[in-house]
């Protein structure tokens, strides 16, 4: 008998972040795997409506999108719960669509992806009990694990680790050199030094570390005087103002350029245009962004204090620090941008990376966990 796999989530393509952006390739593994397995497969999002729908990642007769009919999802879950073999929520907000699916049908296996954030915190008492009775825990990166069993009293075999892999469809380069159109757009040089950041920027998410780097700038600049930092991301106004403010009291204006939110279409033209992208955070659940980066050559800096570590392979593709100490920080962007950054380096570079966290061992990985 074929096997029902169904994964549920809040939102996979209509927003485009880190969750969103692994929920995508989740959908389309498990889609490549139920082919290839003679599986049922399908995808319900409680958030996109049906034209939200990316039909590079998955066909549409295997996508549900509810949208604002957010009790339809509710109602036809309890109608569809003796049906999956496998059950997959992405997000720990899903948990009473597990309870559900638990009650109605106890042998169903009930897995949970286990991402940062939102599960490094106390939890509810229903989202408890979900975790009580899920299967399954698959944790994006060591760091989430450790902190599932800690925090949680999971048992270790529960939570697996299966890190997030390179995003199928993103356009990976194959020459490296500077985008001309984006040198002419913010008004650079080829021979600037240029440091990159991608982030989404809240006042309420002060953690990313994109201002330790502003904070470290107006020193660097002295070395440095063709040193530029593209800082790229969505920001909310208040956390637009703190930035504007960091800039001006670290007096590197003519250094930072603020670019918004930037498509993803142009994505690794940005990654092109850089010599070294940097995100000291605290609390990555994994950092897809990292391997985003990496996958186009582009060396990393990151924090060493969360699931990063995981996305650069404990050092071997990128180098971690404390993100509190600036005189670290310094140090790490010092000695990259004394290193000339050949294309033979970048090519090297994202051969590595893609030879981890690439989409067929991804799957490989789910199909032996659906198998088991």
């Amino acid at each position: 008998m074929a096997k029902n796999v169904i994964l549920f989530t809040l939102q996979t393509f209509s927003t485009t972040g880190g969750i969103q952006k692994m929920t995508r390739t989740l959908g389309h593994s498990l889609h490549r795997a139920a082919l290839k397995n003679n599986w049922n497969f399908k995808l319900w999002s409680a958030y996109d409506k049906q034209d939200d729908l990316m039909t590079q990642y998955l066909p549409s007769a295997n996508f549900k999108g509810f949208g604002v009919h957010r009790a339809s999802f509710v109602l036809e879950t309890i109608g569809h719960s003796a049906k999956p073999h496998v059950a997959i929520l992405s997000h720990i907000n899903l948990a009473i669509i597990g309870l559900v699916i638990k009650l109605i049908n106890p042998k169903c296996r009930l897995w949970l992806v286990a991402h940062g954030i939102e599960v490094w915190r106390p939890l509810s008492f229903l989202k408890r009990l979900m975790l009580k009775h899920c299967d399954s825990v698959i944790c994006v990166s060591n760091y989430t694990k450790q902190q599932m069993i800690k925090r949680h009293n999971l048992n270790a075999d529960k939570c697996i680790v299966l890190n997030n892999a390179v995003d199928p469809f993103m356009h990976l380069p194959e020459t490296f050199a500077k985008p001309q159109k984006l040198l002419r757009r913010y008004g650079l040089n080829n021979d600037d030094f240029i440091i990159f950041s991608l982030s989404r920027m809240a006042s309420t998410e002060l953690y990313k570390g994109y201002d330790q780097v502003i904070n470290v700038l107006g020193s660097l600049k002295s070395k440095f005087p063709q040193i530029k930092y593209i800082l790229s991301g969505k920001y909310d106004d208040h956390e637009y103002i703190r930035i504007k403010e960091l800039i001006a009291e670290h007096d590197v204006s003519e250094q930072v350029i603020l670019t918004g939110f930037i498509d993803e279409a142009e994505l690794t033209d940005h990654f092109l245009l850089a010599d070294l992208f940097v995100l000291p955070s605290k609390k990555e659940g994994f950092g897809i962004v990292f391997i985003e980066a990496l996958a186009c050559g582009l060396p990393v800096i990151c924090g060493n204090a969360d699931g990063s570590i995981d996305a650069i392979r404990n050092g071997e593709l990128g180098e971690a620090i404390d993100p509190d100490d600036l005189t670290e920080l310094n140090r790490a962007i010092t000695k990259h941008l004394q290193k000339h950054l050949a294309a033979d380096t970048r090519k090297s570079l994202q051969k590595k990376c893609i030879s981890h966290f690439n989409e067929h061992d991804y799957m490989t990985k789910l199909e032996q966990l659906i198998n088991d």
